[in-house]
């Protein structure tokens, strides 16, 4: 079994790193442990900003990404307050780009996707903005295509509930898939 014994510590550039040697190969592996580079406030808010351009983000996700980028306390909630000033961050646009998203590229439904929004700690408020760029209509039909394609599944009640439970799972209602497998 390799071993791993830390032979030597130094610091370069205010990184620490650790020379391991390993016994069974006779080879040194140099690991660094404190690698993270860190920023000032300026830095992270240019970095904030490009990184909420690429895709909308909700807060909770920036806010991880600045604690990654070792910033904390006012420095954090005042780039948050920027972004948001700056139209960067947006919980409400976060919400419908992320309900049109999942619904017409991963066919979810709408209990999956309201429970993704609450694990991200959008409000009800904005949810139900969001839930507004699907239109009814759309939403029954995607779910019909989902039963088609499956219709072989249909032949056997056992076949059946195994297609209802997939589709659970995508997170669409119950009482709505038995209406449109009945049609």
């Amino acid at each position: 079994m390799p071993c791993a014994i830390p032979e030597m510590i130094f610091a370069e550039n205010n990184n620490i790193i650790a020379c391991l040697f390993c016994i069974t190969s006779r080879n040194y592996f140099f690991i660094q442990l404190n690698s993270k580079k860190t920023y000032t406030a300026n830095e992270a808010l240019a970095k904030a900003e490009n990184y909420c351009a690429y895709q909308d983000r909700c807060h909770q996700e920036v806010r991880s990404k600045l604690i990654e980028w070792a910033i904390y306390g006012d420095d954090l909630e005042l780039i948050i307050n920027k972004l948001i000033e700056n139209k960067f961050l947006d919980e409400e646009r976060f919400a419908k780009s992320y309900v049109r998203g999942k619904f017409r590229i991963k066919k979810w439904g709408r209990i999956k996707i309201e429970q993704e929004l609450k694990r991200r700690d959008i409000s009800s408020y904005c949810i139900k903005q969001g839930f507004k760029e699907i239109e009814e209509e759309d939403y029954r039909n995607t779910l019909q295509q989902l039963i088609t394609n499956d219709e072989a599944m249909l032949k056997t009640p056992q076949t059946t509930n195994k297609l209802i439970q997939r589709l659970m799972r995508k997170g669409f209602e119950y009482d709505l898939i038995q209406a449109l497998i009945k049609q």
